[in-house]
């Protein structure tokens, strides 16, 4: 897959072009890519998607393009995130502050394995 390029928005925020289409695309990306190298980014049904060994783990549904009122940061059953018999595989993100970065970021670890 040929990687994308990164552009600058016009409030100053980088993000991933074809993969942000909101206003945290871009940083759940870098989140990603600084907790979780092996996962390589890629588009699944139109959303932005990180992937190991081509199967994707982990999403990003933009609330502005599905006319929610938050967006969600989800992950498939490749995710290693089993936690007994039953668990969460999707979260609503309202805001992205240093709290919700910091979850975020021990998620994408572990669903990497």
């Amino acid at each position: 897959m040929q990687e994308r390029r990164w552009r600058e928005r016009p409030d100053g925020k980088d993000c991933r072009d074809g993969l942000a289409g909101s206003w945290d695309g871009g940083a759940i990306h870098a989140i990603v890519k600084a907790n979780a190298p092996a996962l390589t980014a890629r588009t699944w049904y139109g959303m932005p998607a990180w992937a190991k060994d081509g199967d994707v783990v982990c999403f990003f549904q933009s609330g502005q393009k599905f006319k929610t009122r938050y967006a969600t940061l989800g992950f498939t059953d490749k995710a290693k995130l089993d936690a007994g018999r039953m668990w969460p595989s999707a979260y609503a993100v309202m805001e992205l502050g240093e709290e919700e970065e910091k979850r975020i970021a021990a998620l994408v670890k572990n669903a990497a394995g």
